[in-house]
């Protein structure tokens, strides 16, 4: 059973599964809780999973006023302060790893490690078209209700709450993120990045990120596109467990990662 916390500007719905080291997963835009439905419990296995779901989404109240995903990364870190009370990891799809890294890089205190999959740090890391198409869904219409319905079968404000809701986040996803690279370079948690082939975040922005983030890894999983955790969740879980679980391997040929050259005095 899920549950809500208050924080300063919203009651935040949760669920949460399994016992051990605290694993959070952060949910995509227009999605809920059921997005994990094929990690939370493998995951839960092994860690305390807990999924909050975002302002506006879920069984989450929408707020007054438009939304953005600075907002959506401080009732993150409120989440993580009341619930959590130290550091955690986090695993964050598409919106969701943009907050991610806005957490991180907020509070590096409270990401042990940070998975973000699916993720553009700025709004033109998008492939062309993204744009249009988010444009020209009909929030009514059939290409919209995997998400339509799971926000009605649980939303507190209403099933006609949802082309405000749908509208608030167009708004948002074609104006933001604009998270500056060096503000990146400050994100001291080891990062695995988790990108489709064939993703709405382009490869070329993805490499970007990669090489911005000075502790970072990065899984191009094949044959999928931004919905890489349903299309393959088998593999996605086990390249996520393994970076989770298991410490960094000493590679043989190491050039972004080698140590620094000793410079004589």
């Amino acid at each position: 059973m899920g549950q809500y916390v208050r924080g300063e500007a919203v009651a935040m719905w949760y669920d949460e599964w399994g016992q051990g080291d605290p694993l959070v997963l952060l949910h995509g835009g227009l999605c809920t809780n059921a997005t994990w439905g094929a990690q939370a419990p493998e995951f839960a296995e092994r860690f305390r999973v807990l999924a909050p779901e975002r302002r506006g989404h879920g069984h989450t109240r929408d707020v007054d006023g438009p939304l953005h995903y600075d907002d959506m990364a401080t009732d993150t870190i409120e989440f993580l302060d009341q619930i959590v009370a130290g550091q955690a990891h986090l695993v964050g799809w598409s919106d969701g790893g943009i907050v991610g890294l806005l957490v991180a890089i907020r509070r590096p205190d409270l990401v042990r490690k940070l998975v973000v999959v699916g993720t553009n740090f700025d709004v033109t890391g998008l492939v062309a078209g993204v744009d249009d198409m988010f444009t020209h869904m009909d929030p009514q219409g059939e290409e919209t209700a995997i998400f339509r319905e799971p926000y009605e079968a649980c939303t507190p404000d209403g099933a006609d709450h949802w082309p405000v809701v749908f509208d608030k986040f167009v708004t948002m996803a074609t104006a933001e993120p604009h998270i500056d690279p060096v503000e990146l370079q400050r994100i001291s948690a080891p990062t695995l990045i988790v990108v489709g082939d064939d993703d709405m975040v382009t490869l070329e922005h993805t490499v970007d990120l990669f090489r911005a983030l000075p502790n970072a890894e990065l899984a191009v999983v094949p044959g999928t596109s931004h919905a890489v955790v349903l299309e393959k969740p088998a593999a996605f879980n086990r390249i996520v467990l393994d970076f989770l679980e298991l410490d960094a391997v000493p590679t043989m040929l190491p050039f972004r990662r080698a140590a620094p050259a000793h410079t004589p005095g």
